[in-house]
């Protein structure tokens, strides 16, 4: 199948492109950013990988040219190209946020919505959660990366927490999940040696988890979330902590739970960054004590996080192999 890249030039698009590059059945026809460039200028890596010209983006100019497009594009812009290409017909895996929410939402946390035709059947792509649905989509709504660890982490446990009392998620992330674009909180001598909560409780992806987490129990429920950023390059991990209804042997659940699910490996110690960063692995451990439990997971915030489920959701849009492409060894060093 003959794909694109709309916004190849940040994190994301280069791991788009060396997945892509790696799949038996992808073929990269079409790469696009903001301005037309040589895509070794962008990537000095690619020199000699992979000599292609970066259009100036056209969604237009894409769907004659691709069967499927991923949107590695910011919150706003994604929906215009997305409306674009599901008109003509080509697949769309959004990696931006346009598509994960209700209306209300999404114009409580983003902007106006441009889309509501689409967003009405975009499918939320977790795989884990919606795989017989992503199989049929033509917009699949990419989760974004806490989410993807968070839900994760709780959606077995869903039936056994009180719901009153909700979670409360304490997660922490690598610094590429900020993005290329500079700012005064991502420069490395504010970075380095330093650890900080970033919007406490009011942070958007907040809402992304409570949504989904609603949708499958079909009852309220609490959500206080709050993010840090660690000084390291890449890697999410998540602690979740809640009360619970009765006894359990929380890994037992776990295993039971995921036991079909070749990228989830459940751990019988609390869960590093380290052993699933450069790989497309939730890793997930859990304790319970005195009525309470401790939930552990941990993925490479640019590959689970982002472009590797990106491919997960398109494979299976396409009839593929899910697993196809997805990188299993971890950049331990």
């Amino acid at each position: 199948m003959n794909v694109g890249i709309i916004g190849v030039s940040g994190y994301t698009g280069f791991e788009l492109i060396r997945l892509i590059l790696s799949h038996p059945y992808f073929k990269l026809t079409y790469v696009a950013a903001s301005n037309q460039a040589s895509l070794s200028d962008i990537f000095e890596s690619l020199k000699d990988v992979l000599d292609i010209d970066v259009s100036k983006a056209d969604a237009n100019e894409a769907a004659k040219k691709c069967d499927l497009v991923f949107l590695a594009l910011p919150h706003q812009e994604a929906m215009g190209y997305a409306k674009i290409l599901i008109q003509n017909g080509v697949k769309v895996v959004d990696l931006s946020a346009d598509y994960r929410l209700s209306k209300e939402l999404y114009e409580k946390n983003y902007c106006p919505h441009l889309d509501t035709t689409n967003l009405s059947h975009a499918i939320y792509g977790l795989p884990e959660l919606n795989r017989q649905r992503i199989k049929t989509a033509s917009l699949v709504a990419n989760p974004g990366c806490y989410p993807t660890a968070s839900i994760l982490a709780i959606l077995p446990f869903l039936e056994y927490i009180d719901t009153k009392f909700g979670v409360m998620i304490d997660a922490k992330s690598g610094v590429s999940g900020a993005g290329k674009k500079l700012s005064a909180s991502s420069h490395f001598v504010s970075v380095n040696e330093n650890v900080n909560a970033y919007s406490p409780i009011s942070h958007r992806h907040a809402d992304e988890i409570k949504f989904h987490l609603q949708n499958v129990k079909n009852d309220a429920i609490s959500v206080l979330f709050v993010p840090h950023l660690v000084p390291i390059t890449r890697g999410m991990l998540v602690s979740v902590y809640a009360k619970i209804n009765k006894k359990i042997d929380p890994l037992e659940i776990l295993s039971q739970y995921y036991k079909n699910e070749k990228f989830i490996r459940v751990r019988d110690k609390a869960v590093s960054v380290k052993n699933v960063a450069g790989s497309h692995f939730c890793d997930i451990f859990a304790k319970a004590h005195e009525g309470k439990i401790f939930i552990n997971s941990a993925i490479d915030n640019l590959l689970r996080g982002a472009s590797s489920q990106a491919v997960a959701n398109a494979n299976l849009m396409c009839g593929y192999d899910e697993t196809l492409s997805l990188p299993r060894i971890t950049q331990f060093c």
